[in-house]
């Protein structure tokens, strides 16, 4: 069987699976002309490219030092998480996006440059419930899985539910962002897609 997995930046997924990160905020790959959310439950498929310290939050700087050191794509990965997509949101504005700090570890700057490239098309924010991948599933980086593009297909099953985050807190931090994300604008509850 085969399952869809979304690349991320190795040190995004660490602090997905730490809990301190429930939002990712996506645009797609630089040969996407718009990054879209058609899949609701994928695999994380880590990768190293393009993640720099000066990128992320000063916690998680220091957190997952050891994996943004990781410059080249290793020939062999292991996936350790995969996730189910509770909510999408479009973010147009900065007040938006500055509500969606608490949410993730990218630094201030460097989400601000992911909401005005491509100005004509929003920013996603995935609010997504992450699982563990016990024991890893161990996954040769074959050629079509290389590249800037956000989506590619495995070969394995979802494992099955292992939430990082128990289901009152998660439903906490989706009442969470929701709240932010209204009260950072009147337009801001109009682009949600909360799925049940």
């Amino acid at each position: 069987m085969s399952a869809i997995a979304l690349k991320e930046w190795a040190s995004v997924i660490a602090a997905m699976l730490d809990g301190a990160q429930v939002v990712m905020l996506r645009k797609g790959g630089i040969g996407e002309k718009r990054f879209d959310v058609p899949h609701r439950e994928f695999l994380l498929l880590p990768t190293h490219v393009h993640q720099r310290p000066e990128l992320l939050v000063p916690a998680a700087r220091d957190a997952y030092a050891d994996l943004i050191g990781v410059t080249e794509e290793p020939d062999r990965i292991d996936l350790r998480a995969w996730c189910r997509v509770a909510a999408v949101h479009e973010v147009s504005t900065q007040a938006e996006l500055d509500a969606l700090a608490p949410y993730h570890v990218l630094g201030h700057g460097y989400a601000g440059q992911r909401l005005r490239w491509r100005p004509r098309h929003p920013l996603m924010a995935i609010v997504a419930r992450v699982h563990r991948i016990t024991p890893p599933i161990g996954l040769d980086m074959t050629g079509d899985m290389r590249g800037c593009r956000s989506w590619i297909e495995v070969v394995h099953d979802l494992p099955g539910e292992d939430p990082v985050i128990d289901d009152d807190a998660f439903a906490a931090v989706m009442d969470g962002v929701a709240d932010s994300l209204a009260a950072a604008g009147p337009m801001a509850g109009e682009h949600a897609d909360t799925l049940g």
